[in-house]
């Protein structure tokens, strides 16, 4: 279109990245439906780490992620199948529906005082990686790769303003409203994103055309093999769940050391329970519970205002930064900011792990992850195939983002019961695995480059 024609909202956009006239009202639906899913997700995230942490501790809270990787390989070639028979539509609406529904039961659960700890955080992981990476696989498919690598900054910019709201309105509302009604609201909003994906469905209607399929394929065809196949048969890929791998097993090392700092910090600042002479065995366990309850609601508020500080760091990123990154730099170097910042941030951990060093350090490193990293990353999907955009992108960003968590567990087990690590030592393990996770990423961008150039796989 001329520029002519662009309307006032593609030229107010025009302030935060490249946006050509008549792609606004659509780009802005997207980034719209991105930051629904983020409220829904972070309006529960404290609710999973009260609950973990309260009734389990920062150890199980770790070890839980192997729990996540073992179901996840069973749900990834589900979801393929599913991708295999539903278009793309209903596929996105089965998914909402479900976990939509999954919320509900968690709530009639809880209000019934179903110990929950252990099986919310499994279920939260596995919810927030499939309807997050399914959101970016419907982006990765209505967009070109031209198109996405100048709008995906606004999009991404949605999903950082989704990730402050979603934490700024838990923390308002988990003390007036209790921990479990949160859950009835996070469900409601993934109803509202099946509504904004139906906006775009009918704005976009034709998907772009597959990278590499036959001319005479069908836009919806994605029979085939699953999300797994087709990882191990791309080399692309594989560096993509490499670097997937390295990431989240530095970052849930980090929140292992920060978890352990919160939760006894706040269990000092609530008095013990000590049984006083005559006390009931039913007023002792009561007490306990008030006490475990407090001790929850406190490790709540916390995360609950660090996740409002990363995430409006994040925010602040995406929006002023992001575009100007990709655009100057390209997305090769875009991928190669969160392992240096994690770099320097654990080397300062190991040298001075006090409390305000790794809150602060992990401050930068998940508000870098959350933008610049997250926008860049989706980016690395637009010159691959509709079934990879669909069901490798959903094995990588499930299953092998897993895989570092369950790297991470034993990485905690062995530092705390075999070699006793100290905060300080876990940092200094990071900083190793970040030099590697530098190295993947050139790798990636380097073959990035190639595909999106037209230099070859």
């Amino acid at each position: 279109m001329s520029e002519g024609r662009a309307t006032p909202l593609d030229r107010f956009l025009r302030l935060f990245a490249s946006v050509s006239a008549g792609e606004g009202a659509v780009v802005l639906v997207m980034a719209l439906n991105i930051f629904v899913l983020m409220t829904a997700y972070y309006l529960i995230k404290p609710v999973r780490e009260a609950l973990i942490l309260a009734s389990g501790g920062a150890e199980i809270k770790t070890y839980a992620s192997t729990g996540q990787a073992l179901v996840l390989l069973g749900v990834v070639p589900l979801y393929s199948r599913l991708a295999s028979f539903l278009p793309r539509r209903r596929l996105i609406a089965v998914v909402l529906l479900f976990f939509a529904t999954n919320l509900v039961v968690f709530y009639l659960l809880a209000r019934a005082h179903v110990p929950l700890g252990v099986p919310f955080y499994l279920w939260v992981g596995i919810f927030n990686f499939m309807v997050v990476a399914q959101f970016w696989s419907f982006a990765n498919d209505v967009y070109t790769p031209e198109e996405g690598k100048r709008l995906f900054a606004i999009v991404g910019f949605g999903m950082s303003a989704g990730a402050v709201s979603g934490s700024f309105i838990a923390g308002r509302l988990i003390g007036p409203l209790g921990t479990y009604q949160l859950m009835l609201l996070s469900a409601g909003l993934l109803a509202v994103s099946l509504i904004l994906t139906a906006v775009v469905e009918r704005r976009r209607a034709e998907p772009v055309a597959e990278t590499s399929a036959s001319p005479d394929a069908s836009p919806e065809d994605m029979s085939g093999p699953n999300g797994f196949v087709l990882l191990l048969r791309s080399r692309y890929l594989l560096l993509i769940a490499a670097m997937m791998i390295l990431a989240n097993l530095v970052n849930t090392t980090g929140e292992y050391v920060l978890g352990a700092r919160v939760k006894a910090a706040q269990e000092a600042s609530v008095a013990q329970v000590v049984r006083a002479p005559g006390q009931t065995d039913a007023a002792y366990e009561a007490a306990v519970d008030a006490r475990t309850e407090r001790v929850g609601e406190g490790i709540g508020r916390f995360y609950a205002d660090f996740f409002s500080v990363v995430n409006l760091a994040g925010l602040l990123i995406q929006l002023f930064l992001v575009s100007r990154i990709v655009k100057w730099f390209g997305v090769r170097w875009g991928i190669l900011v969160l392992p240096l910042v994690a770099m320097g941030g654990y080397a300062l951990m190991a040298l001075l792990p006090a409390m305000g060093v790794v809150r602060w350090a992990k401050t930068a490193e998940n508000a870098t992850d959350y933008s610049l990293q997250n926008t860049a990353r989706n980016m690395l999907f637009l010159p691959t195939t509709r079934q990879e955009k669909y069901k490798a992108k959903q094995a990588i960003d499930t299953f092998c983002v897993r895989v570092g968590d369950v790297a991470a567990a034993l990485l905690v087990f062995v530092g705390t019961t075999w070699v006793t690590l100290s905060p300080a030592g876990f940092a200094g393990v990071n900083v190793v695995l970040a030099a590697v996770w530098v190295v993947v990423a050139v790798a990636i961008g380097r073959r990035f480059r190639g595909l999106t150039e037209g230099d070859g796989a």
